[in-house]
């Protein structure tokens, strides 16, 4: 299935990062976890329009690997695989 966002929406695929406990002990998937706050943009919205009509480009691009807020994306799920729909606004930092 093809995503195509809309207005300044980004479609992001959480990166999970292995948890281990300080003595070293891995977390299974089922344990109580924190949200992801990073992920691997994977498709832009054409921007935000302005109320004179002129479109205002995203800073993010697909392929860019982002920190975004805990709360504000929202998770879809499409073929069994879990994905995060954000605004550009949700977006804090490009990670390099």
């Amino acid at each position: 299935m093809n995503i195509k966002p809309l207005s300044d929406h980004i479609l992001i695929e959480p990166i999970k990062e292995e948890e281990k406990t300080k003595a070293g002990i891995l977390l299974p998937d089922t344990a109580e976890k924190e949200k992801p706050e990073q992920g691997k943009v994977i498709a832009v919205g054409p921007g935000r329009k302005t109320s004179s009509g002129k479109i205002i480009t995203l800073d993010v691009k697909a392929g860019d690997k982002v920190l975004f807020t805990k709360y504000g994306p929202v998770e879809i799920k499409v073929d069994n695989k879990e994905y995060l729909i954000a605004r550009q606004e949700d977006i804090l930092a490009i990670v390099e």
